[in-house]
């Protein structure tokens, strides 16, 4: 079996996933579990406008609920936002959450160079 990348949480990451109902939870879980393996998850796919940057999308009765991660740091997952996605304007990402993210990445970019 395959060593598992660790997971860094980025800012609120962990405390905003937590607040999810359990069954997105576990969706959520069993995605990050499969990248940790180095596998590309079914349930999510690259973000757009972003390289090594991924998106996971759970459908939850009415509500979407999304959680980003990146991939190409070394060895290991830095989960960058989760949220709930409250935009009713189609399938793109609110800007102030592309903005988080882009922000969040910087701090992971730099962990993942001190640790190299």
């Amino acid at each position: 079996m395959p060593e598992l990348k660790s997971i860094i949480w980025i800012g609120s990451s962990l405390e905003d996933l937590r607040e999810f109902p359990e069954q997105v939870k576990d969706e959520i879980g069993y995605v990050l579990y499969e990248a940790q393996k180095g596998e590309m998850p079914i349930k999510a796919k690259p973000l757009k406008g972003f390289s090594g940057v991924i998106e996971i999308k759970i459908g939850h009765q009415t509500d979407a609920y999304r959680t980003v991660y990146a991939i190409k740091l070394g060895e290991k997952l830095y989960v960058l936002h989760a949220f709930k996605k409250k935009s009713k304007k189609g399938i793109s990402m609110p800007k102030p959450d592309l903005n988080l993210i882009r922000t969040r990445l910087k701090i992971a970019q730099k962990l993942a160079n001190e640790e190299a």
